[in-house]
């Protein structure tokens, strides 16, 4: 069996594709959250896909997770240095949103050239 060499970006993009994990980061960005105040900031997540996310994102490094007390369970979680480095890569996403994306006429976003560029020409 062939060994596949280490790929950063493959692995970068394996992790960040996972559902919630960019918006689970990008709240952790604004700062320490409790477990339902990040529940009710990410918005439309379940309790259970939340807790099977910060428990991957604290296994990998980039999550850290803070038990203040056991009854009631209280836990603060904030992002390790290597959580807190994804900031341009929220920014860039950020950014490139603002440039290309608009509300279709569905309410879904398409990107603002993608009409034109589908458009055919005419040819004399």
């Amino acid at each position: 069996m062939e060994q596949r060499e280490f790929c950063p970006v493959h692995a970068a993009i394996q992790v960040l594709q996972e559902k919630w994990v960019l918006h689970i980061v990008r709240t952790l960005l604004e700062g320490p959250r409790g477990f339902n105040d990040l529940s009710r900031s990410v918005g439309g997540i379940n309790p259970a896909t939340l807790a099977v996310r910060l428990e991957r994102l604290e296994r990998m490094g980039l999550v850290s997770k803070t038990v203040h007390s056991y009854m009631p369970p209280r836990t603060t979680y904030t992002l390790t240095d290597a959580g807190v480095a994804l900031h341009g890569v929220i920014g860039s996403i950020d950014a490139w949103g603002r440039r290309y994306l608009r509300v279709g006429a569905e309410g879904e976003p398409v990107c603002s050239g993608a009409l034109s560029a589908t458009k055919p020409t005419a040819t004399t």
